[in-house]
């Protein structure tokens, strides 16, 4: 039973999904802070924020006042994703993956050509001339 469980969870999809939730919930908050403290002050430096605080870009609309398109908010959650990506990746997935290529290593495993499969448009070459062949036996 603890061997299948074993399994189980060292499946590669299972470890890289369970990581991402975690760490991304973890993470976020840091993250957030990070980009209130830091990097949203970095932003207003170069656009005005309006009357309710958002900064972007106003456009005047049709009854006469602005609209600001949040530029700074779609900034803020960029750096968010990216940070929270690299810090995954960095201290996580690479350390697993690593770890499964060291494992692999003492095990003696080496790496096989698989079977070269047929591409999608070769697929595709061989239906249409099966096609065509079960058509001239039709004739």
């Amino acid at each position: 039973m603890l061997k299948g469980f074993k399994d189980f969870i060292m499946r590669g999809n299972v470890i890289d999904l369970a990581v991402a939730v975690v760490i991304g919930a973890a993470f976020t908050a840091v993250v957030n802070a990070v980009v209130a403290s830091v990097i949203t002050p970095l932003i207003e430096i170069f656009w005005k924020a309006d009357d309710t605080g958002t900064v972007g870009f106003p456009i005047p609309d049709l009854y006469g006042g602005t609209v600001t398109f949040p530029v700074g908010d779609l900034i803020n959650a960029v750096i968010s994703f990216l940070a929270v990506a690299v810090v995954v990746y960095f201290v996580f997935v690479l350390p697993m993956n690593t770890w499964k290529e060291r494992q692999a290593a003492k095990a003696g495993v080496t790496e096989q050509e698989e079977e070269k499969l047929p591409t999608e448009q070769e697929l595709l070459i061989q239906i249409r001339d099966l096609l065509e062949k079960q058509d001239k036996t039709r004739i």
